[in-house]
């Protein structure tokens, strides 16, 4: 066990120690233009996250998905016009998500100083890096210059390239290795699940099917709170949820503990504490918050350079949930 633990330390020594190749942004894009707009966005969202501890899992959520559906472009903060054909929120795989508004009040903070300069898709990532920072997490550097789609895709397009709840550990790799990702990163991407809730609908089948094996792998006690929370039929709503983890409101590395002591919520929680090429990642990153932190660090930038538009591709919008 001392030579495995030694052997990840020296992986991800060396790992995660330079920055994304291949990213088309700058850490230095707005030097010039706004060079005061990551303090704009850190001090707006500081009052909003004092008065709704719930916003950042909300936001980092938000994040998460645009970026998996055509790119981090700010697509899912369009909102849908008068008879048009349902947009990217209409997916069923966009329920729960919350606080688009957010990113508009920023975004007039912004304006205020820099007008017409930053672009709402660059907003986003950086209330997704504060989601993490003001919580307890790292504080990310992330490049920015990405512009916002200048049209958004359709429901369609959002039900097939999100994952569902019963997404397995295959699925995930394949993902977020599409994004660039290697094995650790993908298993310290999902570590964002620290933060917040899952909707009871997103357990029911890992609670309830015959013959699924699902219960087997929890803690006892743990999968009787959930039947409890969340029980059988009718009487479960899609207002039910459970926390993520017990310190569902502090970016840590919980989440692994919880998981490996078998009280992972999700699916996919107990499927990487068992499959041998996650395992020793959720082991390690159980008791190792640093390099969880580091992990984590460098596949969100990995993720927020996923299908970006810079220049004359995409647009700066005037409002987020409008296109110009």
């Amino acid at each position: 066990m001392v030579m495995i633990r030694t052997i990840v330390a020296v992986f991800f020594l060396f790992h995660f120690r330079f920055g994304v190749k291949g990213c088309s942004l700058s850490y230095h894009f707005y030097e010039k233009s706004c060079p005061q707009v990551e303090d704009i966005v850190k001090n707006g969202l500081q009052a909003i996250f004092l008065a709704d501890p719930t916003s950042p899992a909300a936001l980092l959520r938000l994040m998460f998905h645009d970026c998996q559906v055509q790119g981090c472009d700010a697509s899912i903060l369009v909102d849908p016009g008068e008879g048009s054909v349902p947009m990217e929120m209409a997916s069923t795989k966009n329920f729960g998500i919350r606080k688009r508004e957010l990113i508009s009040i920023v975004k007039s903070m912004v304006e205020a100083q820099c007008p017409q300069q930053v672009s709402c898709a660059d907003i986003l990532i950086l209330t997704a890096r504060e989601a993490v920072a003001l919580t307890g997490g790292p504080r990310i550097k992330v490049p920015l210059g990405r512009r916002d789609s200048p049209q958004t895709p359709s429901y369609e397009l959002a039900d097939a390239l999100l994952p569902p709840a019963t997404a397995g550990v295959a699925d995930m790799l394949n993902i977020f290795a599409k994004k660039g990702m290697t094995v650790a990163e993908s298993v310290a991407i999902l570590g964002a699940h620290t933060l917040g809730i899952t909707h009871c609908s997103n357990i029911q089948n890992r609670l309830y099917s015959p013959n699924n094996g699902e219960l087997r792998v929890m803690e006892p006690d743990f999968a009787a709170f959930l039947r409890l929370t969340c029980p059988q039929g009718p009487l479960t709503s899609n207002l039910s949820f459970v926390l993520n983890d017990p310190t569902s409101f502090a970016f840590d590395n919980e989440y692994y503990v919880n998981a490996m002591g078998g009280r992972g919520v999700l699916k996919i929680d107990a499927e990487m504490v068992l499959d041998p090429q996650t395992a020793h990642f959720m082991q390690h990153f159980s008791i190792n918050q640093d390099d969880f932190f580091q992990a984590f660090s460098s596949a969100f930038v990995k993720l927020s350079c996923s299908g970006v538009l810079t220049g004359k591709q995409g647009v700066i919008r005037n409002n987020c949930n409008a296109i110009n």
